[in-house]
């Protein structure tokens, strides 16, 4: 169904386009939700809401606004599965063999091989990398996509141990510790969907700018969630540097770094850097009154 043309205040053709986006991101959430319905045995507990599935579809939705609900279903999956693992890591993981043992398994899924029956965080990413490596881009992109898997597990694995330990790590190795966010392998995984060969060509340079970005929209989820990190027992940036002005500044910093990042992008993958500035900007917005997790 295609939609009038509108003749008249630009207000009216700007909601018009606000309209347009979030219906694309309604459709996400309708994806979304039976996903979650799918696997009651992974998303059935926890803060796994609507609000969650509007979230992420929203999210997408207003980075990348000019794909098609299709285009953005497995960009929407693959968000998910690193909610998912987020909170296997953080809340259902009581033992360092355990962790290890979900490290594994992730791992030897993303890697092609089959999931575990005993294992409904491998059966959603079997299912994630299936619709990956039926699409054109996994050839070129394949490999980093894994790369980007392992290096999220990893980085969720290295602040688990810091939580446990009570170690407090300084700033620069949090930041560096930044895949925990999963903010890059879901770009990665974007780019595998939609990405043409001009952005496989370049994705050495997406893949920095990605993790830039990441770098700051930790701190900016860290700026907006020390309270439920504290109830959570998670770590903060404002729990290693308890002056918040350190991190608002250090936060100012990692935004013109990414930012500069993306214009130097601009010329040789236009949409891509577009769809970075758009995820940096969008998220800042929406933690400036809520958060993507809802009440466990």
């Amino acid at each position: 169904m295609s939609a009038p043309a509108l003749a008249g205040t630009d207000e009216l053709r700007a909601a018009a386009e606000h309209g347009r986006v979030c219906a694309l991101a309604a459709q996400g959430q309708r994806e979304l939700q039976r996903g979650l319905a799918a696997h009651p045995d992974l998303f059935g507990a926890g803060p796994f809401d609507a609000a969650l599935a509007s979230s992420i579809a929203l999210a997408m939705a207003f980075s990348a606004p000019w794909c098609t609900a299709a285009q953005l279903r497995l960009s929407n999956r693959a968000v998910l599965w690193g909610f998912a693992l987020d909170w296997q890591v953080d809340h259902e993981t009581t033992a360092a063999a355990d962790l290890d043992l979900l490290v594994r398994r992730q791992r030897a899924v993303a890697g092609g091989g089959p999931p575990d029956p005993a294992d409904p965080l491998g059966g959603f990413l079997a299912e994630l990398r299936a619709e990956l490596a039926a699409g054109p881009g996994f050839a070129a992109v394949g490999e980093a996509w894994r790369d980007a898997v392992d290096r999220t597990l990893a980085a969720m694995g290295r602040e688990w141990h810091w939580r446990a330990d009570e170690h407090r790590p300084a700033l620069t190795d949090y930041l560096a510790n930044a895949d925990n966010l999963a903010c890059t392998v879901v770009n990665v995984a974007h780019w595998a969907g939609v990405g043409g060969p001009r952005a496989h060509a370049h994705l050495d340079r997406l893949v920095a700018a990605s993790d830039a970005v990441q770098r700051a929209l930790r701190l900016v989820n860290d700026l907006a969630s020390y309270e439920r990190d504290l109830r959570w027992g998670d770590l903060n940036a404002l729990l290693l540097v308890p002056d918040r002005a350190v991190v608002e500044q250090e936060l100012a910093a990692q935004v013109r770094r990414a930012s500069s990042l993306i214009d130097e992008l601009r010329p040789d993958v236009p949409r891509e850097a577009t769809y970075l500035a758009r995820q940096l900007g969008y998220t800042s917005g929406f933690y400036r009154s809520t958060d993507f997790w809802g009440v466990p």
